[in-house]
């Protein structure tokens, strides 16, 4: 009888350890959460499912809604529905540990062009003794909604960060008030390329929408830097916002075991990477000796241990006035231990960061994007083998 019983209490311990929470399916849902005061309860609803590893999304004019597979597919949600075919015309991506499709963006006058901009690994030929080569590149193409295509689809850009890893990918694309294009590029664990001028390697970017570099680029007509470079110095840019009160620049820095950011984007700006770190690597030591230098601009929000920061948005809507001007910033993992993805809400004052709230944990999903959708409620990617995009809405 006690044997049965320590059976019993083992197989609970397993079947509610977050650890494992990770390899259960999402359950159909709706989901009721309790919130700190005074947003008060949340429904938390699924939208699509089947969804395989997604990275980024973007809401059309119509109310439909384009997905970035990882894979190299990218989904139209139609009527609510996740079409089963997936869009048509997206470049052969290279495969690896991180890399595939990433993000999708619309171009501001998209209602006119039709423009979809996305972000992808690129295959080239590796060098003599390697089998793999790549680098980050931003393609471009027309939407037929009706044809489920992208055509007149083309590279605009395509970054000197070629490596022969196969992991450290991500990027994110936003476009600024003023049409320019922001695209954060690869991360590298090698001590030199994050801060050499010369690679793009651990950069953010900035460009026209033709892929061209706008003359005002910091670094044009100095030889000694890439003419695309906006700042240097970051590890892995994983969610890029616009502050909607100051209008600066801010990107989430997905760091290692310890160590993730939220920075101001300053024009010209080193953020140190791998010179100074609040983190430790995934073996336990410590990526820098010093969390700062002379020259290096610190991070207005960190996080030790990780929560592997992904994509984020400040609220602007009126569906949650209590939230309004929060930052949501998605996260895959704390600590390192599955299952344990959740949103992470911030508040902020007038000296900054004031409280700090962990949502959604009890689905134990990695999350890998968070944006605010055009009815105001707050819409959820996450990143698992069948995922999903969840709906935050309040409950009155």
């Amino acid at each position: 009888m006690q044997r049965s019983c320590s059976v019993l209490v083992l197989l609970m311990l397993v079947a509610f350890n977050p650890a494992t929470a990770q390899q259960n399916a999402l359950a159909e849902g709706p989901w009721f959460f309790n919130t700190y005061a005074p947003a008060g309860k949340i429904k938390v609803s699924v939208l699509a499912k089947g969804i395989d590893k997604a990275f980024g999304m973007a809401f059309l004019p119509d109310g439909n809604i384009l997905i970035a597979e990882a894979a190299g597919n990218l989904r139209l949600i139609r009527g609510g529905k996740l079409e089963a075919k997936s869009v048509s015309g997206i470049p052969a991506v290279a495969k690896g540990a991180t890399a595939g499709l990433m993000d999708v963006v619309l171009h501001p006058d998209f209602s006119h062009n039709r423009l979809v901009y996305f972000t992808y690994v690129k295959a080239g030929k590796p060098p003599k003794g390697e089998d793999y080569y790549s680098t980050m590149a931003m393609g471009r193409g027309r939407l037929n909604e009706a044809e489920n295509a992208l055509t007149e689809v083309k590279d605009v850009f395509v970054a000197d960060a070629w490596s022969a890893v196969k992991g450290g990918f991500g990027s994110r694309l936003r476009f600024a008030p003023d049409g320019k294009l922001f695209m954060s590029s690869p991360f590298r664990r090698d001590p030199v390329n994050p801060q050499n001028p010369h690679s793009d390697i651990s950069k953010m970017l900035r460009l026209n929408d033709d892929g061209s570099i706008p003359s005002d680029n910091p670094f044009v007509g100095n030889k000694d830097y890439l003419p695309e470079i906006w700042s240097i110095g970051h590890r892995a840019i994983e969610g890029i916002a616009y502050h909607p009160l100051t209008g600066e620049l801010w990107a989430s820095e997905h760091g290692p075991q310890g160590g993730d950011e939220i920075n101001i984007i300053h024009k010209a700006g080193n953020y140190g990477w791998p010179l100074v770190s609040f983190g430790r690597d995934y073996d336990g030591s410590r990526v820098s000796k010093v969390p700062a230098m002379d020259g290096m601009l610190l991070p207005e929000v960190i996080w030790v241990p990780s929560i592997a920061t992904s994509g984020m948005m400040f609220y602007t809507g009126e569906r949650f006035p209590q939230w309004k001007h929060n930052l949501f910033v998605g996260g895959m993992m704390r600590g390192r231990i599955p299952g344990t993805g959740h949103v992470e809400r911030i508040e902020f004052n007038s000296e900054g960061e004031q409280k700090r709230e962990s949502l959604l944990e009890d689905l134990h999903q990695r999350i890998r994007d968070v944006q605010q959708g055009p009815d105001g409620l707050i819409y959820v990617l996450t990143e698992e083998k069948n995922g999903a995009l969840l709906v935050i809405e309040p409950v009155q």
